[in-house]
C-alpha cells in the first residue's frame, strides 16, 4: 500500500472554499487513493507555525488570501511567473525538502480564456485594481496586444496598476471608477471586483457585447455575466478560472498530467448547486 500523502488549501476565512471539492475529484478519477486533501483555517500570524508543522508526507498547498504574499519568505524558491505578482497560491514540497512557490492563477486565467476561444484581443478593460487584478494584468501579457484600461476608485489605486502595467509589460491606461459603464464596450472585460460591485453598470452592456471574464463563482450569475449573457455575450467565469488555476495544482502536487478537466468541473458545479 501506498505511503499516505497530503494537501490542503490554506487561508482566512476558508470555509467557502471549493478547493477540496475539485482536488479530491482529481484525485478520485486519478485513482490516488493514499492522496488527501483538507482545509485550514490560517492566517499571517500562523502561518510559519503551520508550515514548520509539516511533516514528509505533504506534498503541496493551494494559498488563498490573506496568505499569497505572506508565504513567500519562507520558501526556497519562487516561479518567475509568482514572482511577477509577488503573489503563491501553490506550494509544493519536493523529495529534498525544498519548498517551491508558484501562482496558478495567471495561466489559469490564460487557459480559461483559451478554452472560450480566446487567444488574442486588441484590446481589453479590467475593472478593480486588487490582488486578482495584478493577476489579471499578467495574464493580459500574454492574450493582450494593445492598450488595457483599468477602472479603479482612488489615485492611489491608479497608480498602483500602471506601476504592475509596467513591471508586466503591458500598456495600461487608468480610468475613475465613476465612468466604469464605458469598459463594457471594450473587445474583453475582466470583472475582478467583490459581489455586488458591478451591479450599477449592468444596464449598460452593449448590443453586441464581447468578452466577459467575472472571476466571482458565487452568487452565480452575477447580475453583470447574466445581464451579458442575455444580450448573446461569452462569459467566463469564477469556477472557469478556479478549476484551471486547481488542475495546474494537481500536476505539480501529484505528477499526473494531464489532470481531469471535465471530471474537476462537474465537481465543482455539483457543489455550488448543492449550496
Amino acid at each position: 500500500m501506498s505511503a499516505p500523502r497530503r494537501a490542503a488549501v490554506l487561508g482566512s476565512p476558508i470555509a467557502h472554499s471549493l478547493s477540496p471539492v475539485l482536488h479530491r475529484a482529481a484525485y478520485a478519477e486519478l485513482g490516488l487513493d493514499h492522496w488527501s486533501y483538507d482545509r485550514f483555517e490560517v492566517d499571517e500570524a500562523a502561518l510559519p507555525g503551520f508550515i514548520e508543522g509539516l511533516d514528509a508526507s505533504w506534498a503541496g498547498l493551494s494559498l488563498t488570501m490573506p496568505l499569497k504574499r505572506a508565504i513567500i519568505p519562507l520558501l526556497d524558491e519562487v516561479s518567475a511567473t509568482a514572482a511577477s505578482v509577488e503573489a503563491v497560491n501553490t506550494v509544493v514540497f519536493t523529495e529534498d525538502g525544498r519548498r517551491v512557490g508558484d501562482n496558478t492563477d495567471i495561466p489559469g486565467m490564460v487557459a480559461a480564456l483559451r478554452e472560450r476561444g480566446v487567444d488574442k484581443v486588441e484590446s481589453a478593460a479590467v475593472l478593480g485594481a486588487g490582488a486578482t487584478a495584478s493577476s489579471a494584468l499578467a495574464a493580459l501579457a500574454v492574450v493582450c496586444a494593445g492598450p488595457v484600461t483599468a477602472y479603479v476608485r482612488s489615485p492611489e489605486r491608479a497608480a498602483e496598476m500602471r506601476g504592475w502595467g509596467e513591471r508586466l509589460g503591458v500598456d495600461v491606461i487608468t480610468a475613475d471608477w465613476a465612468d466604469a459603464a464605458a469598459a463594457l464596450s471594450a473587445p474583453l472585460v475582466i470583472a475582478t471586483t467583490p459581489a455586488g460591485a458591478t451591479d450599477a453598470v449592468t444596464g449598460s452592456v452593449p448590443e453586441a457585447p464581447g468578452i466577459l471574464f467575472d472571476v466571482l463563482y458565487e452568487p452565480w450569475p452575477t447580475r453583470l455575466a447574466a445581464a451579458w449573457s442575455a444580450r448573446g455575450g461569452a462569459v467566463v467565469g469564477g469556477l472557469d478560472l478556479l478549476v484551471h488555476q486547481a488542475l495546474l495544482q494537481v500536476e505539480q502536487m501529484t505528477g499526473r498530467v494531464p489532470a481531469p478537466l471535465a471530471a474537476m468541473r462537474q465537481a465543482g458545479e455539483a457543489a455550488l448547486a448543492s449550496r
